[in-house]
């Protein structure tokens, strides 16, 4: 399948129209076109090599709906024309204790899972591709139904920034009237608010922006915090069961760390970069725990389509066109996304004959195999 896509080659240079083949549809895959595709704040940092484990040439995109074009022998649950979904993974082992439990995302077989992009396996060293391109070939356990109450666009965050917030709510048992914070309303931070509310949680939003108060609200947050208000801070100490922590850089945990009831869980989701120290007396007097959470596994992001079509929990969305990715990120950058841009793939397709020729031609992506 000629792919045409946009990726970045270098850590520093914008991303621009490139162009791979991939390989033909074997058995148990699903070749999928692509019509829209989510921006998440994890594609800037990968393209950027924020986290230092970036392999080159990088072709973002993990929050992928299309149509199903082709099925290979063995498919049983898929079949064309049907409109699907694929998140941050592409296979797994599918036999360890991790993947046997539905949480592939923390594969523990030999090569690990296979990411959807930026995903090289050892000893080749080959690249995956995400869903910055016109189409994608998939392992059929990773391939998920999109319910037809959500459209398409909608659909494409829900894949990463839904089940990134939905999987430690699970994980860790909230319960319907506990107290759920949610630090950082952005992409991810404004989908955990909604999913709280649907899970019956009393939802407090912790902003360092007090423009996102009535944003927040309007969310269903019960509560807003504005961090620099110390009088809020002071009123809302010792006050949350539990703390989705959305915010994708370093910051001071401390102030969250205030605001826990004793016994209380803070899952950190967005940062992956390095936590500021901080004093530890309050986890230790108040058995608090501070944990992380990565994703989700198939089984979590099914469930939170459905909850999504069920409650009316939709993300708050801006089409843009694939040749506007540049802008999006500076725009991500600079907090000025509200809550979350998705491509329309429909605007890469119609310019396939006129960016072709002068689109760099880069090596096939790795397949995902995770054997062998």
């Amino acid at each position: 399948m000629h792919t045409l896509a946009y990726g970045t080659q270098e850590k520093s240079a914008s991303l621009s129209p490139v162009q791979f083949t991939r390989q033909p549809v074997r058995a148990g895959e699903v070749e999928i076109e692509i019509t829209h595709c989510g921006v998440c704040h994890s594609d800037l940092h990968q393209a950027r090599d924020d986290w230092s484990n970036t392999v080159y040439p990088c072709v973002p995109g993990h929050e992928i709906i299309g149509k199903v074009t082709r099925v290979g022998d063995g498919v049983s649950k898929f079949s064309e024309g049907e409109t699907v979904g694929v998140g941050c993974m592409v296979n797994s082992c599918q036999a360890c204790e991790a993947c046997r439990r539905g949480e592939e995302q923390y594969c523990s077989g030999p090569k690990s899972c296979t990411l959807t992009y930026n995903g090289p396996k050892i000893p080749d060293g080959t690249n995956t591709y995400g869903g910055y391109a016109t189409g994608i070939t998939v392992r059929e356990e990773f391939v998920l139904n999109i319910p037809d109450a959500i459209s398409p666009a909608e659909a494409a965050p829900i894949l990463c920034a839904g089940v990134t917030t939905y999987s430690p709510m699970k994980h860790w048992n909230l319960q319907k009237g506990q107290s759920l914070g949610v630090a950082g309303i952005g992409g991810l931070g404004h989908m955990a608010v909604q999913i709280g509310k649907a899970l019956g949680a009393s939802v407090t939003a912790l902003t360092t922006s007090a423009d996102k108060s009535d944003l927040a609200r309007e969310l269903g947050a019960d509560t807003v915090i504005v961090m620099s208000d110390e009088t809020a801070l002071k009123d809302g100490a010792r006050s949350l069961d539990m703390l989705i922590d959305t915010i994708p850089y370093a910051h001071d945990i401390t102030p969250y760390i205030k605001l826990m009831k004793p016994g209380g869980v803070i899952a950190l989701v967005g940062n992956f970069i390095e936590m500021p120290a901080f004093v530890p007396a309050d986890l230790v007097f108040h058995r608090l725990t501070l944990a992380g959470s990565l994703i989700g596994g198939i089984t979590d992001t099914a469930e939170v389509l459905e909850l999504c079509a069920e409650h009316g929990i939709r993300p708050q969305i801006e089409l843009i066109d694939m040749d506007g990715i540049n802008e999006a990120f500076k725009r991500m950058e600079g907090e000025d996304v509200r809550f979350r841009h998705v491509i329309d793939m429909s605007s890469l397709k119609s310019r396939r004959d006129e960016l072709t020729p002068e689109a760099s031609e880069i090596a096939a992506p790795n397949r995902g195999d995770v054997t062998g």
